[in-house]
């Protein structure tokens, strides 16, 4: 459902204070093109998740400890593939600044 003209006013204002009392955040969780989901490997995280537990439901039920342990990796290794489940941050490169070398918390 799209936002109505009066709340996405209301966002545009929340966003640009959020990025003037703390722009480090902000800049954290703006959308980035580098960091965005790639459908292939989504897929891969889940159907690798899903046969992990296809896997330890099975060692579990022959009663063979080594084929459940191996299902609980493979389901681990599944769900935390980075575009799946968990999202590193990006390694940026410090900002150079033009002028006074002042330190990022000091305002002026």
């Amino acid at each position: 459902m799209p936002l109505s003209e009066h709340e996405q006013k209301l966002l545009e204002q929340l966003e640009k204070q959020l990025h003037e009392d703390d722009p480090k955040f902000a800049s954290s969780m703006g959308s980035d093109a580098g960091r965005s989901w790639s459908t292939r490997h989504l897929v891969i995280g889940v159907l690798a998740t899903l046969a992990g537990v296809v896997l330890l439901l099975f060692g579990v039920t022959i009663q063979n400890i080594f084929v459940g342990v191996l299902g609980f990796v493979v389901m681990g290794a599944g769900s935390t593939t980075r575009p799946c489940a968990v999202r590193l941050p990006a390694r940026r490169r410090p900002r150079e600044r033009a002028g006074s070398p002042e330190s990022p918390g000091v305002r002026s």
